[in-house]
């Protein structure tokens, strides 16, 4: 049975390193999860190569599932926020 109320992920990036890809902060008591600053990194080097030069078909993926991985985290840390609030 799924839930409609929780997006799913489609892909992984290949690159995505499964240790270390994300870190958890508190942010006003509330766990926060952000991309870790080796994948941030490697976000920044491929919008960099976009703006001089063409992504490869594979870069192209790679940044689009990145993309859809920081929306599901921003979803993820909404929820939890929005949940925080509530209950306080």
């Amino acid at each position: 049975m799924t839930n409609s109320l929780i997006p799913a992920l489609r892909i992984l990036p290949n690159a995505l390193p499964i240790d270390g890809a994300v870190r958890l902060e508190l942010e006003e008591g509330i766990p926060i999860f952000k991309a870790s600053e080796l994948v941030q990194t490697r976000i920044e080097t491929l919008l960099s190569k976009q703006q001089t030069s063409e992504l490869t078909p594979e870069e192209i993926q790679e940044l689009d599932s990145y993309e859809e991985m920081d929306d599901y985290l921003g979803f993820v840390n909404r929820t939890l926020r929005n949940l925080h609030l509530t209950q306080s």
